[in-house]
Parts: structure tokens; sequence; C-alpha cells
């Protein structure tokens, strides 16, 4: 397990340098942006809560958050990810947050009035392990917050739509958005990795003692992804995102 740790953090390390070149990583599309704000405030507790962001990587969401006035503590694997989103926080004049490296399993004690993550639960090779551990950092009344999407490609019909959306980027040399691709036998690691359904991720957090799970989809973050590329692409590579929101 360590030396796939150990990858994985090599893996966004490397990623750091061009990281925050893609939109929708940086989340630096004013309408995205925004849309991402409206979900963290629907589904966060309310402004002035300690929010521990897990797999925080160059601050995208830890720094709208911490904008609208939450109590940010940023953590992430990834030295190098994590120096990008400090400098970014001192950019913008946000220097009361708080960044921590280490490991989705190995969280600071907290207590968090929440817990939240995006796009980060696929990564971690023991994903019950991880939410156990969040649940242990969380006030009893605190929560869990999941922004995650549909990855896994179950339908013809998605995998013609990526297949068409590599070849349109390809012809356009348009980078893909990272520096390469996941290592597969990495991947075969990671249990949440090629999920093509919620159902993984809503069964792992009640696993890990999540109480009342309830799923919202993201529709208008879609929409506003979609805005932000040009078309086809934007058409080609949309996916369902969604949000699972979960009591301690």
């Amino acid at each position: 397990m360590t030396d796939v740790h150990e990858r994985i953090r090599q893996f966004w390390d490397d990623d750091a340098k061009t990281y925050d070149e893609t939109k929708g990583h940086a989340i630096s599309d004013p309408i995205e942006a925004a849309a991402w704000r409206a979900a963290l405030l629907e589904t966060l507790p309310p402004r002035g809560a300690r929010v521990l962001d897990v797999g925080a990587g160059t601050g995208s969401l830890s720094l709208l958050a911490a904008e609208l006035g939450f109590e940010v503590t940023a953590l992430d694997l990834s030295t190098a990810m994590l120096a990008r989103a400090e400098q970014k926080a001192k950019d913008r004049g946000l220097l009361g947050m708080t960044f921590v490296v280490g490991s989705a399993t190995d969280p600071p004690k907290g207590p968090f009035d929440a817990v939240m993550q995006r796009h980060v639960l696929w990564t971690v090779p023991d994903p019950v392990g991880a939410l156990r551990a969040w649940r242990a950092v969380t006030k009893p009344d605190g929560r869990l917050v999941l922004f995650d999407g549909v990855w896994g490609r179950a339908d013809p019909l998605q995998r013609g739509k990526d297949i068409a959306a590599r070849a349109v980027r390809k012809f356009r040399g348009t980078p893909s958005g990272h520096h390469a691709t996941y290592p597969q036998d990495v991947l075969t690691e990671l249990p949440l990795a090629q999920s093509s359904s919620p159902a993984p991720l809503i069964a792992a957090a009640e696993e890990a003692g999540w109480k009342a799970l309830r799923i919202t989809r993201l529709h208008d973050i879609e929409w506003a992804q979609q805005l932000r590329e040009p078309q086809p692409l934007g058409w080609l590579e949309r996916h369902a995102g969604y949000v699972v929101v979960a009591d301690a």
C-alpha cells in the first residue's frame, strides 16, 4: 500500500506543474465558479463553519469556500499541489486558511463542522477507511459533502462520446488536462476509479458509518462546464455530476 500511495503522490506532484492550466481544474471560468459557490452554500453548514477539504489539490474549492466565509483546512497528499494552493491563497489575501500535507486516511484532528471532497475518493486505495477517518474528526452534528461524478462509461453511447472527444482534442491540439494518464496498475488498486454509478460511493459512506445519505444532481455545474468548452467538446465531455451529503 505504501508504494501505491507514493506513486499516487508522485503523479500529482508531477501534475501540479500544469494542473491549473485547465479551467475545470482551477475553476477559473467565472460562470462555473459562480455555480460552485452556489453548491457550496447549499450543502455546507452556515458560513463560519470549520471545513476540511480533503484532496484539496491546488485549492480550487478551498479558496471558493474561504472567500465565502468558511474556516478552511486544505489537506492533500501532494506537496507540490498544496504549495500552489497556499500561494494562490496568499495572492488572494486569504491568510486564515490552514494547509496540511498528508494522506486522506490520516486527516488533522479537527473537530470539523464538515468534511468535503471534490473528485478525490476515486484516487484512494481504501475509500471506506478514509471515510471512517473523516467521520472521526467531524463533530457529532457535522456533515459529509462529496462532490463527484460518473466517470466510468457503462453504455456504448458514452464510450462513443469519449472516443469522439479524444479525436477532437487531438485534431485541435487541445491538451487533456493532465500531464499523463493514470497508471493502469495503480487504477486496479482503486475501488472507485471506474464507477459508472454513484452506488459504490454511497455504499462506502454507509459502511463507514455516515447517516441519512442524500444525493442531488449538479445540473447547474454541468451546464456551466459545458458552456466553457468549445463545441462539440462541451457536449461530448459532459458527464453526470452529483453531490452526496450525509450526517455524522
